[in-house]
């Protein structure tokens, strides 16, 4: 009986799916392949997701997530050691050339 329960549960935990959240303007994006570290806190940036791979970063502003485009590691970076996490995004990120209706957007 023991053995049992040992394999549903072993069964439960391989099928468990990684965190997919909703970005505006693009839809369900898992996040099993991102980087979200801590944040100080911020009134506007609650969230960043950056997949170093494919230079494509989430960020939470508020409620909704929004997405961005070729991204730098160095520009996600600078970004969670920002003393203004807000002030570095509206800085440096809004209307700054990373919109991804100019650039390829990853498939997940």
């Amino acid at each position: 009986m023991v053995a049992r329960i040992v394999i549903a549960l072993m069964l439960m935990i391989g099928f468990a799916h990684a965190e997919t959240v909703e970005v505006k303007y693009r839809g369900g994006v898992p996040l099993d392949t991102f980087e979200c570290p801590a944040l100080k806190p911020s009134s506007l940036v609650n969230r960043l997701c950056y997949d170093p791979d494919t230079n494509y970063l989430i960020v939470q502003l508020r409620d909704t997530y929004y997405h961005y485009c070729a991204v730098e590691p160095e520009t996600f970076d600078a970004w969670q050691r920002a003393p203004s996490l807000g002030r570095l995004y509206n800085q440096n990120i809004k209307g700054r050339g990373y919109d991804c209706r100019n650039h390829p957007v990853p498939e997940y």
